[in-house]
């Protein structure tokens, strides 16, 4: 079975959502394939930062995502041993509207994407439907080859199509672009437990004790932590066991000693292959890769679904008008590397250099926290914080809504 589309999205998690809703309010013909049933997957890309609650605004969708349940995080500090505090990035210092980090399940944000997009009558959002294969005519991509729940393979033609396919992309595969892998030496856990009354609502805070690193994150009625360590270790850490595990949660957290026991098992416990690289080129002829698919960035920050909106605003802005004309040219898919390359760059050295210079030194057992200078700067100077909070919570070059998909406030 046959189909056509003007632009054809594979993967429908932020930076697809994003691209698909922009292009249809531009009045592009628009099919965003997702090849899960819905969208409820755990500890995916779960911060909405700043600039993209801006954006939400201008789409008129800010009221919207304020009625989701979520927590706000209005500052990343650094407790100490000792009782001390020091405040990496203080959000409050933000001259934006939203100066803070919205902590919302990823799936209610897709959800609310998803409803605006149905408004428009050139989006379709097709679910259970896996992209097997890219389709090529002339040395051209045509589209792309889908499965359904049925097992029905469909052929999918469009003008363009745009990989939004995540780290591990069928379409950036099948395309032969290789990303440049960039060394990383940390792996990361994410595991969930309760959140009590007198926990604190509004800080991210990173916990260190004797080679242990963990991320405590505030969350709509419950904690989202990340345990930190060394590259390839997930087969030791399992073969240790849940109350191994429990053990080191609690040594390094003891204020959660209370609650580790809420870890049934080690499949509590979820591992994330921590990837940073990034595509020296981002486009072959019909086809463009953004998002995680262009480059993989670390959990470090939690900017990772930041740039990947980002991204989908760039490309939507350069794309629609060519697309309205049916004409899209290598140098226009160029343009929008071009125009978030340096972002992206930029973000991927500051996380290497967090990398080697404070989280592998604490698994090392090197350091008990970041760099002296650096606290010593941030506890002389407060107000330096701002600069972490601005590249966290903003970042260079952040994107706006074209006035084509510009709306008045939207409400529930």
């Amino acid at each position: 079975m046959s189909e056509h589309t003007t632009c054809a999205i594979v993967g429908g998690g932020p930076a697809g959502m994003v691209l698909g809703l922009l292009l249809a309010r531009a009045g592009v013909e628009v099919t965003v394939l997702e090849k899960h049933g819905d969208f409820l997957r755990d500890f995916r890309g779960d911060t909405v930062h700043p600039s993209t609650l801006q954006l939400l605004d201008e789409l008129g969708l800010g009221g919207r995502f304020a009625d989701l349940p979520h927590s706000e995080v209005r500052e990343i500090a650094f407790p100490f041993p000792d009782g001390s505090r020091v405040v990496i990035g203080d959000l409050r210092r933000l001259k934006v509207a939203h100066p803070y980090i919205a902590m919302v399940p990823q799936w209610d944000l897709l959800t609310l994407l998803a409803e605006a997009g149905a408004e428009e009558s050139s989006f379709t959002l097709r679910m259970r439907a896996e992209v097997t294969e890219l389709v090529r005519e002339g040395g051209r991509v045509r589209g792309v080859r889908y499965r359904t729940e049925d097992g029905e393979l469909h052929d999918l033609r469009a003008d363009l199509t745009v990989a939004c396919d995540g780290r591990w992309s069928i379409a950036r595969a099948q395309a032969e672009l290789e990303p440049k892998e960039l060394p990383v030496p940390i792996d990361t856990w994410w595991f969930r437990l309760p959140r009590r009354p007198g926990d604190d609502p509004g800080a991210l805070t990173p916990v260190v004790r004797s080679r242990r690193f963990v991320l405590v994150i505030p969350r709509e009625g419950f904690l989202q932590l990340a345990y930190f360590g060394r590259k390839g270790s997930d087969a030791q850490l399992r073969e240790r066991g849940v109350e191994w595990f429990r053990r080191e949660i609690a040594a390094t957290v003891p204020w959660l000693a209370d609650r580790v026991g809420e870890l049934a098992s080690m499949d509590d416990v979820k591992h994330l292959d921590v990837r940073l690289n990034r595509l020296n080129r981002w486009h072959v002829d019909g086809l463009l890769c953004i998002g995680d698919a262009a480059h993989a960035m670390s959990p470090i920050g939690g900017v990772g679904i930041n740039l990947a909106v980002q991204d989908a605003v760039a490309a939507a802005t350069l794309l629609a008008e060519p697309l309205r004309r049916g004409a899209v040219g290598a140098d226009v898919l160029a343009g929008v590397r071009r125009r978030r390359l340096v972002p992206t760059i930029a973000v991927q050295t500051l996380q290497q250099v967090l990398h080697r210079a404070v989280l592998k030194p604490i698994i090392d057992g090197e350091r008990q926290g970041p760099p002296k200078p650096i606290v010593a700067l941030l506890s002389a100077i407060p107000a330096a914080s701002f600069v972490p909070a601005y590249l966290i919570g903003v970042g260079l070059r952040p994107e706006h809504a074209p006035e084509f998909a510009r709306r008045s406030p939207i409400r529930s």
